[in-house]
This record gives structure tokens, C-alpha cells and sequence, in this order.
């Protein structure tokens, strides 16, 4: 591929979106950085063509550097020493690319060195990485953590931790332990302040941490003695200048080999409190997550995106009884279903970021002044969007990012099993997606409280309100008819009033939900560039209906005495 980002013409579909206007308006607020930075945009449409010029660079350096470095990076990885990690050769070019073109601290104000992105078009740029090589997109994309020390810090530490960013140095988020995973409120990390030295220290170990060698740390550790659950907890801010923090090993994974997964132990690492004490992981960390998840959602398509491209490729070029076997209806079959499931589940991705670019810029500006009425219910409604689209979008596109994968291997047939194709290494990288930053599981305890109170039903029948064009009215019909399932569905199992069912169906809830939002996604995307999404709409809705009907069936007929049969 030439370009990663001019060769998708979907991604500046995305970027065009009327909603960008706003978007902009407020990130830039009303463009008053142009008195003061040459370039800063002076317009909205000068703010899209500075987007547009730094995606097309990113794609021209994945292309040129990341891409041609994938494979070796794959076989090298990280190496662990003297409690150090080197990353693979090939990940310190691309660094190295990343950093000479200026794209870090691609979020931050320009004060601090920043470009002042906003959220979508950053999030592009980490799909774009996550296509090459989703495992430096580990490395590069932990960059957003920045978001919530600039959330949450102090100007003090704004001031001398933000142009560090800014200007190439990593960071990680060192949240899970051997004994807290998904349980956060088990974290046992020790934090106790240094009343001589007037800072805070940390001492334990961390288990599972990407990128666990980086330059700054968002750590999360318990500073009130004689707590057990997640009121005793604080965020930190560890700076590896201050030493303190040892490697103990990398981990040695099934995917995402460029990317150092380390177990890290803290011996009186010095330290200092993020925010207020006590809200580390009630507050800062469920910030955290929620940047973090969209990013796995951003790799997920990424690696939809390249399980598509191999695919295709492969298909084009291997002939089977005397023709392509592209030619083949089982092999087109499997192509337009990863193509339709890559562009609804890249239309959901880029929803949810503009909702989450909307409520976060508000968020800024109400540090600065008092929002307006109008821009207070703004602000809540995209901020209440952005949260129950955000578990949808992770767990949604991380599960296609599989089945896709899955499904490139199979076009490839048995040269598919083989260590010199790529499919492979996107197989391997894919499978990750669904587990960290939250598994698919957590992403359904998120999103069904959004099922039962309505939410999503409500924002289901906003869009159906949305014209689309003539030839999809018919499509439009049928997702109608989808959710009114979906809501008989709700219905049942609300009146139940039986928990453990409740627990049962959700992640069928979660995903007829999802399905009929990527459904009509598709189908506003296709009204405005049909040469670009009508066949995705058609195939993807034929999909989404004989899931919703498959979810339906068994809800309608499942009693909640069969439970019993499937506990152990």
C-alpha cells in the first residue's frame, strides 16, 4: 500500500463529517490560536486540511517505515536487561519516523507543544499505525494517556510533563497486578507519602503493563492504609528519570510481539499524587479506560482493515480450477462480510469519537469558564452518548477484528497456516483485542445498563427519524423491525425480574443493540457516498438481521429455569 491514509478513501469520508464542525469550533475555540501560533487553522476548513495533510503524513510513514518494518519487528520484539527494555530495532525506526515528523502529543494544546487534535482525527491516526503494525501501535498510541494527566493534573504538572510528550518521550498505564486483572479494586500497591522528602512512594508489583519501560506512568496504587476495595486507591505519576522501577521480565505472548508487555516491581520508586486522593480508580481510572478502550477499538479496525487488505490481495492473485478464486462465491461470500463489518464497525468507531470530542472539549472549556445553559445540556448529552457508545465500539469491533482475521486466514486456505504470510501475524495480533482494556465481558457490563434504562433504544429511534436516500428506505424498514425485536427482547427480560437471566442475556442484548446502530450508521454513510458504503449497508443489514433473529429466538424461548444447565 502506498499510503495508509489516502488509499481508504473511507477514512476521509469519516473525517468530512458534518459534525466536525462544531467539533472544531470548540477544540479551536473559535480559532483564537491564530493570533498567536503561524499554525494554528485560521477556519474550519483550513483546520480540516491541517488534519487532512497530518493523516496523509502518518499513512506515507506507516507505508514507508512501519509496514516494512512489521515483519521484522514480529521476529525480534523487545529484549529485557539489567532491568531495562530495548525495544526491536525495527520499532526504534519507527520512533524515530514518528517523533522527526511531530506526531506526538497529537491531542495537547499548542502551548505545551501540541497540535491540538482533536479526538477523531488522532484516533485515525491509530488505526492507520494499528494496520501496519498493531503492536508498535501499542507503543505510539499510549501517547493518549497524556489526556488524563491533562485532565485531571495540576498546572505545575501540565507545565512539566505534557511537552515531554509532546515531544517523543512513551508513557504506560500501570493499572493490573498478578492478583487484580479486570478486578481493580484489588489493586495492593503501596503508596505512603515521604513527609522528609515531601513526596509519595511506591512499592509492590505491577503484572501485564504495555509499553512498562516508558518515560512517564499513570500508576495507579492504594494510598489509604488499612483499605481493601477501590475508596482506598490514588492515581500517581511515576517519572523513570527518578529511578525506582525495575523490568523484572517481559512477557512472552501470542501476538503483538513489538509491543513490551512487562511485569515491573516497585522498590520505593518516588512518586506523585494525580488528582485528588481516594478517586484513582473511581474517577481517574474510568477516564483512563475509556481513552484506552476507544484506541483498542481504533487497532481492532486497524487489524479489520488489514485482514481485508491481505484477503483481497491473496484472492485476487491465487487461481484455483483454472480462475482467480475471488471468482468463487465461498470466497466472496467471506470478503464482502469482512468488508461490511470493517466499515460498520469503523462507522461506529468514528461516532463514538465524535461524541467523546464534543463532551470532552466542553469539559475543557468549562475549566475556563462557565458553560451556557445550551452548552451544559450539550455537554451532558454527548457526554451520556460517548459513554454508552465507547464499551460498543471496544467490544464490538474487537470481536469482528477476530472473525476477520479468522476469516483472511481461511481465503488463504492452508498457505494461510504458513509463518511467511501475513494473515498470520494479524491472527495473532487480533487476539488480544478482546481481552485487554477491558474483555468483551466488561464491555457488557458496561453498555446494559444503556439496554434496560432505554438509551440506546432512544438513540435507535433518533436515527430512524435521520432521511436517507430513496434505494435504502427498503433497508431503513427492516432495521425498524430489528429494533422492535430488540425492545421486545429488553421487554422480556426486564419482567422477569430475575438477575442471574439478566446476566445471562446481556451480551446478546449488547450486540442486537450494537448491530442495529452499525445498521443504521451504514445506512446515513451510504445516503451520503453510496460508491463508497451502499454494498456494505446491503450485506451488513443481512447480517444484522440474522443476528438479531438468532438473539431473539433464543431469548423469547430461553426459561430462566434453564439456567440450571449451564452452570457446572
Amino acid at each position: 500500500m502506498a499510503n495508509y491514509y489516502s488509499d481508504i478513501p473511507e477514512l476521509r469520508f469519516h473525517l468530512n463529517n458534518p459534525l466536525m464542525e462544531r467539533i472544531c469550533q470548540l477544540k479551536e475555540r473559535d480559532y483564537r490560536d491564530k493570533d498567536e501560533f503561524d499554525y494554528a487553522p485560521q477556519d474550519y476548513q483550513d483546520a480540516l486540511d491541517s488534519y487532512d495533510k497530518v493523516l496523509e503524513i502518518t499513512g506515507e510513514i506507516t507505508a514507508d517505515v512501519i509496514a516494512a518494518n512489521a515483519e521484522g519487528v514480529d521476529e525480534e520484539g523487545p529484549h529485557c536487561a539489567n532491568g531495562r527494555v530495548e525495544y526491536a530495532s525495527g520499532t526504534k525506526q519507527n520512533l524515530d519516523a514518528m517523533v522527526k515528523a511531530g506526531l506526538n502529543g497529537m491531542t495537547m494544546p499548542r502551548r505545551f507543544g501540541g497540535l491540538n487534535f482533536p479526538i477523531t482525527p488522532y484516533t485515525m491516526c491509530a488505526e492507520i499505525v494499528a494496520a501496519a503494525d498493531a503492536g508498535f501501535g501499542n507503543i505510539w498510541s499510549l501517547q493518549d494517556c497524556i489526556e488524563t494527566l491533562y485532565e485531571f493534573g495540576n498546572e505545575d504538572q501540565h507545565s512539566r510533563f505534557i511537552p515531554r510528550i509532546c515531544a517523543g518521550e512513551t508513557m504506560s498505564m500501570d493499572l493490573t497486578e498478578p492478583d487484580a486483572g479486570s478486578d481493580l479494586q484489588s489493586v495492593m500497591l503501596k503508596a505512603t507519602f515521604d513527609e522528609a522528602n515531601n513526596c509519595w512512594r511506591l512499592n509492590g508489583v505491577k503484572r501485564f503493563i504495555t509499553n512498562g519501560d516508558a518515560d512517564l506512568h499513570l500508576v495507579l496504587a492504594r494510598s489509604e492504609e488499612g483499605t481493601r476495595d477501590g475508596r482506598g486507591l490514588s492515581m500517581f505519576i511515576y517519572d523513570k528519570r527518578d529511578g525506582g522501577v525495575n523490568v523484572r521480565r517481559i512477557e512472552n505472548k501470542l501476538g503483538i510481539h513489538g509491543s513490551p508487555t512487562c511485569e515491573l516491581v516497585y522498590k520505593n520508586a518516588k512518586a506523585e499524587l494525580c488528582g485528588e486522593r481516594k478517586l484513582g480508580l473511581i474517577k481517574y481510572v474510568m477516564a483512563l479506560m475509556n481513552g484506552a478502550r476507544l484506541g483498542i477499538a481504533a487497532q481492532s479496525v486497524g487489524l479489520s482493515q488489514a485482514a481485508y487488505n491481505e484477503a483481497l490481495a491473496y484472492a485476487k492473485e491465487r487461481k484455483q480450477f483454472g480462475k482467480a478464486i475471488i471468482e468463487f462465491p465461498a470466497v466472496y461470500d467471506m470478503l464482502a462480510s469482512i468488508k461490511a463489518k470493517l466499515d460498520a464497525g469503523r462507522a461506529l468507531l468514528y461516532q463514538t469519537a465524535r461524541y467523546v470530542d464534543i463532551y470532552k472539549a466542553l469539559d475543557d472549556i468549562s475549566r475556563e469558564r462557565k458553560l451556557t445553559p445550551e452548552e451544559r445540556k450539550e455537554q451532558k448529552k454527548y457526554a451520556k452518548l460517548a459513554d454508552s457508545f465507547t464499551p460498543l465500539a471496544k467490544g464490538m469491533n474487537s470481536e469482528y477484528a477476530n472473525q476477520n482475521a479468522y476469516d483472511c486466514i481461511q481465503v488463504h486456505g492452508g498457505s494461510g497456516f504458513m509463518m511467511e504470510y501475513a494473515c498470520q501475524r494479524i491472527y495473532r495480533d487480533a487476539r488480544i483485542t478482546s481481552i485487554y482494556e477491558g474483555t468483551t465481558q466488561l464491555q457488557t457490563v458496561a453498555a446494559i445498563r444503556y439496554v434496560t434504562n432505554g438509551s440506546y433504544a432512544a438513540t435507535l429511534h433518533e436515527y430512524e427519524a435521520i432521511p436517507c436516500a430513496p434505494e435504502f428506505e427498503g433497508l431503513l424498514n427492516r432495521v425498524k423491525e430489528m429494533t422492535s425485536k430488540f425492545e421486545a427482547c429488553t421487554n422480556m427480560v426486564k419482567e422477569a425480574q430475575n438477575q442471574e437471566l439478566h446476566d445471562f442475556v446481556a451480551r446478546r442484548l449488547m450486540e442486537m443493540a450494537a448491530v442495529n446502530v452499525m445498521s443504521h450508521l451504514l445506512i446515513q454513510d451510504a445516503t451520503r457516498a453510496p460508491e463508497l458504503f451502499a454494498k456494505s449497508a446491503r450485506i451488513y443489514v443481512n447480517y444484522a438481521e440474522s443476528e438479531i433473529e438468532k438473539h431473539f429466538n433464543f431469548i423469547r424461548k430461553f426459561q430462566a429455569d434453564e439456567l440450571s444447565d449451564y452452570r457446572n
